[in-house]
């Protein structure tokens, strides 16, 4: 089966919803043993419900808060050696540049970018991530490609994230662990549903903007991320793929 991650061990941040949890499930229908973190209770246990309905593989969960140090070490310690790292975590929020408030983009940047650097950075530590291994880092275009009115903030966080998996891959290529992203245009997710300030009219006008007429699912983005963490890619690396129904093309 091509792009199989049968016997794989997979750990994935933001498990519990949007693109975290399409991957988490993927993941599992590939053959993976899939290791969740979220902070979510409810949410994790629906998940864990739905993984072992897939597969028999020992899947387990970490409720935790990333950007809790101390308890970011501790779930790191308990970890078994991973074949694949997917950082999925992440929030948004949309502020016009005047309005930001600096409590506002603090945890953006904690929570999407530090939150990250900070995982990586434990588990290369303490060794667990095993030779030919493969992490993934949930990016975007904004801030990347593109950005748009009020997603400074946003765009600043993910742009950051993009500098550092390029580093990574350089750093990490000698023990031959492989980093790469995926970059997702406007995705259907709660951070999308949640945007009040835009009304029903501009996220149809905004939808005419992608060629392909849509905006993508969190399914979308977990076929690149399993593409990714497969063997079949073992010579990518430092690259990011664009997932964006084509908008990056106007």
């Amino acid at each position: 089966m091509l792009f199989s991650l049968s016997g794989k061990n997979i750990l994935i941040t933001g498990a519990t919803s949007g693109i975290g949890r399409a991957a988490a499930v993927m993941c599992a229908k590939q053959g993976a043993r899939v290791l969740c973190i979220g902070r979510n209770e409810e949410r994790m246990c629906s998940l864990l419900t739905e993984l072992h309905s897939i597969s028999s593989a020992e899947h387990s969960s970490y409720l935790l808060d990333l950007t809790n140090n101390q308890s970011l070490v501790d779930c790191v310690r308990e970890l078994p050696p991973l074949d694949g790292l997917v950082l999925a975590a992440g929030i948004n929020k949309w502020k016009p540049i005047p309005f930001i408030k600096l409590e506002e983009i603090h945890e953006l940047i904690n929570i999407n970018t530090i939150a990250a650097i900070s995982l990586l950075k434990e588990i290369c530590k303490k060794k667990k991530l095993k030779e030919c291994s493969s992490v993934v880092f949930v990016s975007s275009i904004a801030g990347v490609y593109t950005t748009s009115m009020g997603n400074a903030m946003y765009a600043v966080s993910k742009g950051g994230l993009q500098a550092f998996m390029k580093t990574a891959a350089l750093e990490l290529s000698s023990k031959g662990i492989r980093c790469n992203s995926v970059n997702p245009g406007r995705i259907e997710t709660d951070l999308i549903k949640n945007n009040t300030q835009l009304s029903d009219e501009e996220i149809r006008m905004d939808i005419n903007r992608y060629p392909l007429k849509r905006y993508g699912t969190p399914l979308d983005v977990a076929y690149s991320i399993v593409f990714l963490l497969s063997d079949e890619t073992s010579w990518i690396t430092g690259t990011d793929i664009v997932v964006d129904g084509g908008l990056t093309l106007k």
